[in-house]
């Protein structure tokens, strides 16, 4: 592509809204677009001329050398664009990035150039900050890729995994990068309804339908009408019931109880379990037809286990929402004991530790004796551990456990990389800053 070329692509770029980047094959950065130079240029140096992982990672190497999924590479190797979610780094921070690329062809149909656009993620933050989705992991992030492909569309999402795991705020995430954002977001407990209260809960009921019906009530489908209905552990609607979500879902229509008259509810479905559907399904005890008509995109979040990387962000941001008014911090040898800690009830059980621990503690640290189950039957911290300041940053923190685990764990790197919900890339960069 001439020079000219590349100068009209530019100025169509600078009108665009989206930040856009244009790269050659090499990596290297040809151009940004004004809307790029304002929201992700950092520092003084040029964009032009540098390597898109030096200037969006602050990486020395390509992305897939570095434990990230490179979109450059893949494009090359398909032929096709593509689409990942990174953490780059912004005039805000690390941030949660949704980023597309397009590859450029020359007269001979070679790939010759890049665009890629990118787009800041809402709905999640890589700090502890607000009621936002929070981490880093490679676990948290394949998750958070999903919901930002499927939150814009109008499919319908099953969201999969332990209980404790966060499904209702990640519901909240589908909602909130939705079209339908401004409409209701209505949440039903599946679990906690009686069968003979579940159908005029769902659908209401009319004035004179049963014994105490002295009024018409307006049912939950209803009330989330042009937004969103979360249905919370829809394993457990009973059999009988699941054949009138069915037929609400197929028709969009529904009946109260004791109406005649067929209603509509526009609502965008989002389910979630911790049930096997697909055992409740050959056991008989759940609908198949009624499981593939929400299962159409399913999202398997990932357990405190599996993401344990997140931890430390974890616990700053609960301890924020635990004790507003009272500034807590951690102590790494708690850390250390929480980490070894399986966590079968996952982020509502850390939640409800750090909330009795906050309780528990008379000054401003919280220490493992704050923390008696999960600690009570851990190793003694060791000496090198009580040595640290009690107040530390969360890359401090991170270090030290690092540190602490390559001297008296015994595991191997990959195997302590499974433990954290990293790759092995990923550890080796962060085990090559300790040196």
């Amino acid at each position: 592509m001439a020079d000219n070329a590349i100068a009209e692509l530019m100025s169509y770029l600078d009108t665009l809204p989206e930040p856009r980047i244009v790269m050659d094959r090499h990596y290297t950065i040809i151009g940004a677009n004004r809307a790029y130079l304002a929201h992700y240029h950092v520092g003084e140096l040029p964009v032009a001329g540098r390597r898109c992982y030096e200037v969006s990672h602050r990486f020395n190497r390509p992305c897939d050398e570095e434990g990230e999924s490179c979109p450059l590479k893949s494009s090359l190797q398909s032929g096709q664009a593509q689409r990942v979610l990174h953490i780059h780094h912004t005039l805000r921070g690390d941030e949660h990035v949704d980023v597309e690329l397009t590859p450029v062809r020359d007269a001979h149909g070679e790939i010759e150039y890049f665009v890629e656009m990118i787009h800041t993620v809402r709905t999640a933050s890589t700090t502890a900050k607000g009621e936002l989705l929070v981490g880093r992991s490679v676990a948290f992030n394949r998750m958070l890729e999903q919901v930002t492909r499927v939150a814009p569309s109008q499919a319908d999402v099953l969201l999969l995994g332990e209980s404790g795991t966060g499904k209702e705020l990640v519901a909240h995430a589908v909602h909130n990068a939705s079209p339908r954002v401004g409409g209701p977001f209505v949440a039903v407990d599946c679990s906690s309804l009686p069968e003979n209260l579940f159908e005029s809960e769902l659908f209401g009921y009319e004035k004179g339908a049963f014994s105490g019906a002295n009024q018409r009530k307006q049912g939950l489908v209803e009330a989330a009408s042009g937004g969103t209905l979360f249905l919370d552990e829809v394993g457990d609607i009973p059999l009988g019931l699941q054949v009138k979500l069915l037929r609400l879902l197929e028709t969009g229509t529904y009946r109260r109880v004791g109406g005649v008259e067929p209603l509509r509810s526009d609502f965008r479905l989002v389910a979630a379990t911790h049930r096997d559907l697909k055992k409740m399904v050959a056991e008989g005890t759940f609908r198949r037809d009624l499981y593939y008509r929400i299962s159409t995109f399913p999202i398997l979040l990932p357990s405190l286990r599996e993401r344990m990387e997140d931890l430390p962000l974890l616990m700053e941001a609960l301890l924020k929402r635990v004790s507003s008014d009272h500034a807590l911090s951690i102590h790494p040898a708690t850390l250390l004991c929480l980490s070894k800690y399986d966590f079968p009830g996952n982020i509502r059980e850390l939640r409800n530790l750090i909330e009795r621990a906050s309780l528990l503690a008379d000054g401003d640290v919280l220490l493992p004796e704050h923390f008696p189950d999960p600690c009570e039957e851990k190793l003694g911290i060791p000496d090198s551990m009580q040595e640290f300041s009690e107040v530390m940053t969360l890359e401090e923190m991170e270090r030290s456990y690092l540190e602490w685990q390559l001297q008296h764990s015994g595991l191997t790197r990959k195997e302590l990389a499974e433990r954290l919900g990293v790759s092995e890339r990923t550890l080796f960069r962060k085990l090559g800053k300790l040196a």
